[in-house]
């Protein structure tokens, strides 16, 4: 059986509904009914939580997907309030239990006091800009990936807890060049791969 805790962490503001995110998630729900012995949990932050509760279910999951789009490049300040607070509640409660170093050798060890080991997380992102604002030289994030440029932090923060990525899926020019049909079906696709791997042990 496999435990899956699934984050939507869309949000109504400004010009923003959180409508693509909904249609993420409703497109993550429907792929994993597919698949038997697999349990579900779910947390739409914008619908407010318990930040106790919501430790658990990171404590309880085997894999963690984050749905969340990118306002500033950064992540949404509802999103990032939640993590502060779940994660803060967390200290010693299953996400982590120190920075990793000890009194003796302050100088090596960091990031290695994570509580959260043999469990994965997957990223969505939805973004204005184009992918090839990441990937053209001389375009704007100068051929950094998101992963590795706007998100480096967030995937730190994950690595921080013990948790080990999956490989991440990121929506790009969803105000200017929006096709759900075809980002969907982009999106099914790599779910499919990455959970070829994850849920092989599980029979359908």
């Amino acid at each position: 059986m496999k435990k899956i805790f699934i984050i939507n962490a869309g949000q109504n503001f400004g010009h923003s509904g959180g409508r693509f995110n909904n249609t993420i998630t409703d497109e993550t729900l429907a792929f994993l009914s597919n698949w038997e012995n697999v349990v579900i949990k779910q947390t739409i932050i914008s619908n407010g939580y318990n930040p106790e509760e919501e430790v658990q279910k990171f404590v309880w999951a085997d894999v963690v997907i984050y749905h969340t789009p990118i306002w500033w490049f950064q992540l949404p300040h509802g999103f990032k309030k939640y993590i502060d607070e779940v994660f803060t509640a967390g200290h010693k409660k299953g996400i982590y239990h120190s920075d990793g170093r000890s009194a003796d050798n302050p100088k090596i060890g960091y990031g290695t006091g994570g509580m959260l080991h043999g469990r994965s997380y997957m990223l969505t992102t939805s973004w204005n800009a184009p992918q090839t604002a990441f990937s053209l030289p001389g375009e704007f994030f100068n051929l950094h990936s998101v992963d590795e440029g706007p998100l480096f932090g967030f995937h730190r923060m994950n690595a921080f807890t013990g948790m080990q990525s999956l490989k991440s899926f990121h929506f790009h020019d969803v105000e200017k060049n929006a096709n759900i049909p075809r980002d969907m079906k982009a999106y099914r696709h790599h779910l499919e791969e990455v959970f070829e791997t994850v849920l092989k042990d599980i029979v359908v």
